[in-house]
């Protein structure tokens, strides 16, 4: 890209910074995103729907309650209004076709370098004994009922065709200090090779040497495991169902926790003979039962699998207590698909789905970078502030800033930190609540067939 295409980007990158409806003035830097569009050899010669300009409408998009597409472009409007520009149709089609434009590895870029740079500047008394803790888990989104969506990611089986929807399943790697996204893998809900270990094969190597994998018990397979150790990862799941464990057997290290060899099993169907042939024929791992006691916990005893074998500088008091912080990945998951409301997406192709859940994780991680960077002027951490707390306080602030003169901008980012800081969760040790909702449903009833033969039968065509 020439010097001069990189220096406009990078001034209206600038004006961006400043714009009162588009957000994320401060970390959306001009550098990050000239390099992305490098890589991925972006050229615009539009004048309103450049690919920044697109990407901060997009940004601003998953962020906002409504989420339509109308509410986009009349923000836009509002941005080239304070900005004495000539505003645009108010009609979506152009910015639905600038969408489509924009590649999706800018975007993925983008999410990947702004997770390096968060976790990059953690401190390290964020840290778990001076080492990078990472979280794996699996969820699915729903779509809407298109042709082209239905083909990509059928829905369920058990589903009636015409009645239900598409699910995308997706894995993700979260970051257990920061709470950034750091990769993450979209596959159909069903099908060969598209389950949760699966997916988790394809993001292998984002995981650098050193770190520590947390997970449930559907990542602890022989497989998966060894190859993590095989790129200097460490493991700590839960012991898979059906796997017993005796700890009658092995060398014991403790009550309960001992060193055991896994045999390798037979070769499973998406290996072939050449890789499976290369695997150890054994592997060494560590086995701890941990017992619950907690009134009102779903179970009363824990078995852990793990690479971490020694067993002075990895009790098993610390290992049982870095295992109950997994759950950390559930409510990460909970304020992607519940707060930033990606639960349902919008998009009818399955590239622009793609680029729907790529945009959320970048705007929740532009928000985790605000949340890391208040906990780091407020001697706190990260896991301490409310995410959904953050969001409510960027989205009043980013109006201010707009509107501010320049020497006003440092003490309003000042104010707005200490704001973002003061929004602590509880501290609720041991909490126990019913796994049940109080307000009901109201009755509507489900539609159990297509809609054409539903509206057909209604209007006597049937």
């Amino acid at each position: 890209m020439p010097q001069s295409t990189r220096q406009w980007f990078s001034e209206k990158v600038e004006a961006i910074r400043k714009s009162p409806t588009l957000p994320f003035y401060e970390i959306l830097d001009s550098h990050l995103f000239t390099k992305s569009l490098q890589a991925e050899n972006v050229h615009s010669h539009s004048c309103v729907f450049t690919p920044l300009i697109t990407l901060c409408v997009f940004l601003s998009q998953v962020l906002d309650p409504d989420h339509s597409c109308r509410s986009a472009v009349a923000r836009l409007n509002v941005w080239l209004s304070v900005n004495r520009r000539k505003a645009c149709s108010p009609e979506t089609s152009t910015y639905c076709e600038a969408r489509q434009r924009l590649p999706l590895g800018v975007i993925k870029r983008l999410v990947c370098g702004t997770s390096h740079e968060v976790d990059g500047q953690a401190l390290d008394k964020w840290l778990w004994k001076g080492r990078r803790v990472t979280m794996v888990d699996g969820t699915t989104v729903s779509m809407p009922d298109t042709r082209a969506n239905q083909r990509e990611f059928p829905q369920p089986s058990s589903q009636v065709t015409g009645v239900g929807f598409p699910l995308a399943r997706i894995v993700v790697l979260i970051s257990l200090c920061t709470g950034v996204v750091r990769d993450l893998a979209v596959g159909p809900y069903a099908g060969k090779e598209t389950g949760e270990t699966a997916l988790l094969r394809t993001l292998w190597e984002s995981l650098e040497t050193g770190e520590i994998l947390l997970g449930d018990r559907y990542f602890a397979s022989f497989f998966g495991m060894i190859g993590l150790k095989g790129r200097g990862v460490d493991g700590l799941f839960r012991m898979h169902q059906r796997r017993k464990c005796d700890f009658r057997r092995g060398r014991r290290l403790g009550v309960e926790d001992h060193v055991v060899t896994w045999t390798k099993p037979i070769r499973p169907s998406w290996m072939d003979e050449a890789t499976y042939a290369q695997i150890p024929e054994q592997l060494t791992i560590r086995e701890l039962r941990i017992r619950v006691s907690i009134p009102g916990y779903r179970v009363n005893e824990l078995v852990l699998v793990t690479t971490l074998l020694d067993s002075e500088s990895y009790t098993k008091d610390e290992l049982a207590d870095l295992f109950m912080k997994r759950w950390n990945v559930e409510l990460d998951l909970r304020s992607i698909k519940c707060t930033l409301q990606m639960d349902i997406l919008r998009c009818k192709t399955p590239e622009m789905v793609r680029k729907e859940i790529w945009m959320h994780m970048l705007a929740y991680n532009l928000i985790r970078e605000l949340m890391a960077r208040a906990a780091n002027v407020h001697d706190m951490e990260p896991r301490e502030i409310s995410f959904k707390g953050a969001l409510q306080t960027v989205n009043e602030f980013r109006h201010a800033f707009g509107h501010a003169a320049d020497e006003e901008r440092t003490q309003l980012l000042v104010r707005m930190l200490e704001a973002i800081a003061s929004h602590r969760v509880g501290d609720r040790p041991k909490r126990v609540e019913p796994r049940l909702k109080k307000r009901r449903p109201k009755p509507t009833g489900y539609l159990a067939e297509p809609r054409s033969t539903a509206r057909n039968r209604l209007t006597g065509k049937a």
